[in-house]
């Protein structure tokens, strides 16, 4: 929200204290509802409904934990049985009913241990989209059908034990992999864990009572002590502490709020206690924005899953041809009892399995990850496509700068000291509800100061503000002031004065007993953090540019301050789409970083838009990402998230796609002539491998630190 800053602002003509406030909406959140980090059911692979591979619906860990604990009991007995396992290792066994173990024992590990995989391949077939469960299915239902024709002497192969030891392998696979899923999602989930169950509220009495957090309502003041959390979205109305909002906001500092500062639910008060009057609970707080906003990212599709998907459908024919050319191969070669096992470990080690979580598992993790570190992405495909950008543009108020003023310079007349001259204008200026005012008035709050008691406060419509301090008059104003009562600029001011106005600072002079004593430079005050910005986009090879509506002196002088490639200023808030539209036609690819309303169109007009500070509603509403927080610095840790998830999707669809290219000729028999043949558990062992690969792989981005003051000195 750019504001206009004239050279030499007369005192108290500046924007109206609406207009000087940033932005304080933030993104809703939810309290307790249903705890669900993903705003409902999601499956494994973060998709909701059918856009996604719904394969395990209504599973857990601890289901297939279970099964596999089970079926590994019953198929010990099968093994043990088995007359191939005998002559494997020397021994023999033989008790009356020994024949009728395999197929009781292994018709239970089928139906039991393999009934996830069937239901899940009924369910492929009733929706049409045949894939992983579908092919498990079909392998483990030729083995079984293979057995117990053999088991009643219509056939030759019997495959009891290999049958039960691929289920238990599935199992486990299954296990492990619902694991990193529970894991990748548990932090996102925890977020709706992070409001207290209870909250003490004030009482017609003035006294604390504890209520359920859930009965809270707007405008109910809270007593939050030291070490408790805030209870709902508020502001403090008596009381200081430092608060914790790292959970929200990846900031890892404690932020210092006294009263009329905004808290958030779920941060945690350090030290001291504070009473926070509720301005929003339930779905209108800032965690259940978040929580709405992974979730929509959960639901929406990213390019690379699409290709993925893609690949993993064609995988499913390409099993299935493979496995019927395997049959008839064999059925050639006179061997059936070959054309069973072979064409049951093809459809095994060929189900898409690794490659059908390659994408969904890291997409599962990043976002998790980022919404932990104050990156809440809203759509996958602007995080894939932060790894592009060459070109990020900021909106200069509110974004680069705090879009707020602070006292960035003071001057006084020989004989006066500096101090002083801010002692006495904040003295003045304390009954002042005016920005410039309370500018001022911490200035020297920051420095120590006490200024001493002001009386007969006068507020000059125009020109500026006059009290007695210690029975002297002194008047804090702008240049209309001096023009008022006659008074020169002292020529001890003019070097500072001129270096101010040239950077289009605004001016107040200190008149004290009719002479002027002094001048205060005010200016918005850039954060700390976009210098750090600026310089690690700079490293990565990224050309950085600012727009603003301020003058162009403003705005030359904070780009000079902050090394920035490129200036749009004067820019009129209709017309900063057009700004991202050139840079576009120039080939760049754009991220837009903004916070307001105005904002909204070139957000939308981005290849990337980023809404910073969580902005204002239409703000996010046009953004694909948005920051918690209002450090800059969040943006290079989206592109180190974007890169790093992608290197981790690209490993991921390598290794899933390149196991199976060497892996199905040979579990067909390709080398069999050369004597090597690929057991049948030994290719469900593989097939559990690629997909443990997998999720290991991905396991490690969540070693990317998104810390800003992290990333801002990293490279990726």
């Amino acid at each position: 929200m750019n504001r206009h800053h004239s050279a030499q602002a007369d005192h108290h003509q500046h924007e109206t204290p609406a207009e000087h406030d940033t932005h304080t909406a933030r993104t809703g959140h939810a309290g307790h509802a249903g705890h669900d980090g993903l705003g409902g059911h999601a499956d494994h692979e973060g998709h909701t409904g059918h856009g996604g591979h719904d394969k395990h619906a209504g599973h857990s860990p601890e289901m297939f934990r279970s099964r596999f604990w089970l079926s590994l009991l019953l198929t010990l007995p099968v093994l043990v049985t088995s007359h191939m396992i005998m002559e494997w290792f020397g021994y023999g066994l033989d008790f009356p009913g020994m024949a009728a173990v395999a197929p009781a024992l292994g018709t239970a590990i089928f139906l039991y241990g393999g009934g996830p995989f069937l239901t899940g391949a009924v369910a492929e077939l009733r929706d049409r989209r045949p894939g992983m469960m579908l092919l498990i299915g079909m392998a483990i239902t030729v083995a079984f059908v293979a057995s117990w024709t053999a088991s009643l002497g219509l056939f030759e192969v019997e495959v009891w034990w290999e049958l039960s030891l691929l289920i238990d392998i599935m199992l486990l696979g299954h296990w492990m992999e619902m694991r990193a899923i529970g894991q990748a999602r548990g932090a996102l989930a925890a977020l709706a864990e992070l409001l207290p169950d209870e909250a003490e509220r004030i009482g017609p009495d003035g006294e604390p009572h504890p209520v359920r957090a859930s009965r809270l309502a707007v405008g109910d003041v809270v007593l939050v002590r030291p070490g408790g959390r805030v209870p709902a979205d508020g502001t403090i109305v008596r009381g200081s502490a430092e608060l914790d909002e790292s959970m929200i906001t990846g900031e890892s500092n404690p932020v210092s709020r006294t009263e009329g500062d905004k808290v958030i639910a779920a941060s945690v008060a350090a030290d001291g206690s504070v009473r926070v009057r509720v301005d929003a609970v339930g779905e209108d707080t800032a965690l259940a924005g978040i929580q709405r906003l992974v979730a929509e990212a959960a639901a929406s599709r990213s390019r690379s899953q699409v290709l993925a998907d893609r690949a993993a459908a064609l995988l499913f024919y390409v099993a299935l041809a493979a496995a019927a050319v395997t049959v008839l191969a064999w059925l050639l070669l006179g061997r059936p009892d070959d054309a069973v096992t072979r064409a049951v470990t093809v459809l095994i080690i060929a189900c898409p399995h690794a490659l059908g979580l390659a994408i969904p598992l890291v997409v599962s993790i990043s976002t998790a990850k980022s919404a932990r570190s104050g990156v809440l992405v809203k759509d996958r495909l602007a995080l894939e496509r932060m790894r592009e950008v060459d070109a990020v543009l900021f909106d200069k108020t509110g974004t680069l700068t705090r879009g707020a003023h602070a006292v960035t310079g003071i001057a006084a007349v020989p004989g006066t000291d500096e101090r002083a001259v801010l002692a006495q204008a904040a003295a003045v200026e304390a009954e002042s509800e005016h920005p410039l005012a309370r500018a001022i008035v911490a200035a020297a709050r920051e420095r120590g100061l006490v200024p001493p008691a002001a009386a007969g406060f006068r507020s000059m419509t125009g020109r500026g503000v006059e009290a007695l301090v210690d029975g002297t008059a002194v008047a804090v104003g702008g240049p209309a002031l001096l023009r008022e009562r006659g008074l020169e600029l002292p020529e001890a001011l003019d070097p500072a004065v001129a270096e101010w106005t040239s950077r289009g600072a605004a001016v107040l002079h200190v008149v004290r007993d009719g002479a002027v004593t002094g001048a205060l430079a005010l200016e918005d005050e850039i954060r700390p953090e976009s210098r750090q910005a600026v310089a690690a986009l700079h490293r990565r090879g990224i050309t950085v540019a600012m727009i603003t509506g301020d003058a162009r002196q403003v705005a030359d002088a904070v780009a000079a301050e902050l090394g920035i490639d490129e200036v749009f200023a004067e820019v009129l808030p209709e017309d900063k789409d057009s700004a991202v539209a050139g840079l576009r036609r120039r080939g760049r690819t754009v991220a837009m970083v903004g916070d307001g309303v105005n904002d909204a169109p070139a957000l939308a007009r981005a290849d990337v838009g980023v809404a910073i500070g969580a902005g204002t509603d239409v703000a996010i509403e046009s953004a694909g990402i948005v920051l918690a927080s209002d450090d800059p610095r969040g943006v290079v840790s989206v592109i180190r998230l974007s890169r790093a998830s992608y290197r981790k999707m690209v490993q991921n669809l390598w290794w899933a796609a390149g196991y199976n290219l060497l892996a199905v000729p040979l579990a067909a028999g390709a080398l069999a002539w050369a004597g090597i043949v690929l057991p049948m558990a030994l290719g469900a062992v593989l097939m559990s491998l690629s997909t443990i690969v997998v999720a290991v792989n991905a396991q490690f981005l969540r070693r990317t630190d998104l810390r800003p003051e992290a990333v801002a000195a990293a490279a990726d």
